[in-house]
Parts: C-alpha cells; structure tokens; sequence
C-alpha cells in the first residue's frame, strides 16, 4: 500500500474539500475588517493579522543533532519504506562532509525543510503544493501535473519525481501517523537519537529552539524553514 495516496492522507489531512478544487484556500487572502484591522485567511476562518501569523508558524519541530548523527542511513531506510519510494529515490539525502582521510568525516542528512515561505509552492501552477493547518508543507498529488517547477525552485533539493506516478512529491513529515499521536517513521528509526521530534511546546523541543542549539538550514535562503532545525557539530565544521 502507498501511503502517500490521497486516500491515506485525506483521512487525517483532508488536503481540500470539493469547493476547493480550484486551489483558492490554499493561497493567503487579506481583506479589511471593520474598524480597518488587516485580516487574514486562514483555513475556513478570518483572523487578525498578529494572530493568523502565529498560526503560520508550525505547530511541530524535527531537531537532527549532527553531533549524533552517523550516517548509517536508518532514517533514510525507514522513510523509503514508509513512502514505497522506487528505488534510487528517497526524500532524504545523505551529504558526506568533511574529510575522511583525516577522520573528520560527518554526515549532513537533508529534507524538506517545511519552509514558512516555501518557494516550491509560489511556482507551482497547479497549486498542488499547500500549507497544513499546522504548517507542514504537503502535495495533494491529483492536482500535481508534474512539471517540476517545485524541484526547480526548492534550494535544498528535496524534492523527488516519480515517472511511474508522474508526481513530484517529498517528505510530508508521515503527518497521518503524526496526528494520531505517532512519530515519523525516520524519528523512531534513529538509532543513535539524532533526529528529536515534538509539539513547540513540548518542554525538550521549546528548550532546544529557545536556546538558539537549534537553529535552520541554510538561513540565506531566505525560505524560513518552519519544521527541521538542526543542531550544528561541537567541532565547528559548517553544513557549506
């Protein structure tokens, strides 16, 4: 079975409703509220500006300690699994950095980085790619048409064409097992701990994020990555 099927996912994401077909509640609407309050569209409802940018922001944080990461390929495994990717595909990837011969070899796992600002989503002509209410980024892949703009447009490279489907899909954080309660299949494959995965508010991840340990990919972007931080190695050495 194929988990990333609409079927499986509209079960807990429910990705669009019929009257959405055209995309429309996928995109940020503004209009102004009695009194001149800017008001913003989130879901179904219209909120003030401060607190619908609250909403923006996910409710979930993945932490990859690069400090314990080893490179051994678990997560990468497990999601392959759980994805029933081809095989050559994965939506993680496995960077070598550092130099081997002198022992300073380390392992730069990277994904999709769920950015608040997600360019894949802004090319995508199809508007298949949507903010969750909880600010995962997903693909509702019926409406994808496979012109990988969104591959294009992603600078972490994290997005992965399958010619059998015709759909460029990515990680979408396994958020059926998520918000039943579970974890992503790449969280509980971790052998070694390095990937930490919980609400904002849980009291490990708000101290992780608050302590600055915790901090994006590649910030120069410009992309704000609003799920995956990761906690930069002891030794100094930098993702490059």
């Amino acid at each position: 079975m194929n988990l990333r099927t609409d079927e499986a996912v509209a079960e807990f994401v429910s990705p669009v409703s019929e009257s959405e077909e055209n995309a429309l509640s996928r995109r940020t609407f503004l209009k102004i509220g009695v009194g001149g309050g800017l008001l913003v569209a989130v879901g179904s409802k219209w909120l003030p500006f401060k607190e619908a940018m609250a909403q923006v922001q996910s409710e979930y944080a993945l932490i990859i300690d690069l400090n314990k990461c080893t490179g051994c390929g678990a997560c990468t495994e497990a999601c392959n699994q759980r994805n029933n990717l081809p095989e050559g595909k994965s939506f993680i990837h496995r960077i070598k950095k550092g130099d081997e011969v002198e022992g300073g070899c380390w392992c730069l796992p990277v994904q999709c980085q769920h950015c608040q600002d997600a360019p894949c989503e802004t090319v995508c002509p199809a508007s298949a790619t949507y903010h969750h209410s909880s600010g995962v980024v997903l693909v509702y892949e019926k409406a994808c048409v496979g012109c990988k703009y969104c591959a294009v447009a992603c600078p972490y490279e994290a997005r992965v064409y399958d010619e059998n489907t015709g759909v460029v899909s990515k990680c979408w954080l396994c958020l059926d097992l998520v918000l039943g309660g579970g974890r992503p299949a790449c969280v509980d494959a971790c052998i070694p701990g390095a990937r930490i995965f919980g609400r904002r508010d849980d009291p490990e991840i708000a101290e992780l994020l608050a302590s600055g340990r915790a901090k994006p990919l590649h910030p120069e972007f410009g992309t704000k990555p609003g799920v995956v931080y990761y906690i930069f190695r002891e030794d100094g050495a930098q993702p490059g």
